[in-house]
């Protein structure tokens, strides 16, 4: 029971939430075999309540791995409904600003290169990012005034993938108000390959901002966290079903999951009693990350500079 659970997180569920729906799972198996024995549970990234997909849970050993996965890129489809910008830039919010300038493919697909490669974006006012101690979404609750400090991020790809056109004045607008060009749309759907820290709704807000109109997030999806994708993933529902059989170990992910772009470095039965010592190791000549293997079972994440072979997680295993 060392390993992952990749959850296809459902809409309204937050990331604390489903931790505790594993570790519920995790009870009921455990009453049903009549074990004892309890394990850690940790998640490797947010997903917002609104937003739904890949949510990668670790168990037991593999916690120590939940930092890596917040550090690693991410893959998500969103969708952005023209108009209207709202406060917490999703369906969520209230309405704080309106605009009946509807953008056309054209001009959409000639800002998103704007949008493309290192980029710089404000967080969300509603974000659980710590300002003098407290959480933002908290202040922001409050009616506080909140500044949020520029951040560099990266984008690697961004591609629309689906688009709804304006039909028959379909926003509401009056016809003499409705600025809108033959193919304008109302609302676009892209998939984008981002970094760490990234956030989907400042990346809508600065996009619609960008076509001179406003928006906001109607749809997220994460479809990729690291190594972790969507056709891995389960649903709580099923792991429900498993943990009333005693099979959860079936659905996991091993702990090795998570490191699959993590060369192996093979080590002896010595080799790895010092790892789990701590100690440092002498080597050949490599550089980065390595993970330490003893035959078929992790012994520790290691980072090697020259020879030297020094352990940053070791895995009681």
């Amino acid at each position: 029971m060392h390993g992952w659970i990749i959850l296809d997180k459902p809409h309204g569920l937050g990331s604390t939430q489903a931790v505790s729906a594993v570790k519920r799972a995790l009870r009921t198996q455990r009453e049903v075999l009549g074990g004892t024995e309890k394990w850690k549970v940790g998640h490797g990234g947010t997903l917002d309540p609104l937003a739904t997909g890949v949510l990668p849970i670790a168990i037991g050993e593999a916690t120590k791995l939940a930092g890596r996965m917040l550090d690693s890129d991410k893959i998500y489809d969103f969708t952005i409904a023209f108009g209207a910008q709202t406060d917490t830039l999703d369906l969520e919010g209230k309405v704080i600003a309106e605009s009946d300038v509807r953008p056309t493919l054209a001009q959409l697909e000639a800002v998103l290169p704007r949008f493309t490669g290192p980029i710089e974006q404000a967080p969300p006012a509603y974000s659980a990012i710590l300002i003098d101690g407290q959480r933002a979404y908290d202040l922001a609750r409050k009616g506080e005034q909140v500044e949020m400090k520029m951040r560099s991020v990266t984008i690697h790809a961004l591609t629309p993938v689906r688009f709804e056109p304006v039909e028959n004045d379909a926003q509401g607008f009056s016809t003499g108000s409705n600025r809108t060009e033959e193919g304008a749309l109302t609302a676009v759907t892209l998939t984008a390959h981002v970094s760490k820290g990234t956030y989907i709704r400042s990346l809508a807000r600065d996009i619609a901002l960008a076509l001179g109109t406003v928006g906001h997030v109607t749809m997220l999806r994460r479809i990729k966290a690291g190594p972790f994708a969507l056709e891995t993933a389960i649903s709580l529902d099923k792991l429900d079903e498993a943990a009333r059989g005693g099979d959860i170990g079936e659905l996991m992910l091993p702990l090795t999951a998570g490191l699959d772009d993590i060369p192996a470095l093979a080590v002896s039965p010595d080799e790895a009693l010092a790892l789990r010592q701590g100690k440092m190791l002498m080597g050949k000549p490599h550089t980065g990350l390595l993970l330490a293997m003893l035959g078929d079972t992790p012994v520790a994440l290691v980072e090697s500079s020259g020879p030297e072979i020094r352990v940053v997680r070791g895995f009681n295993l």
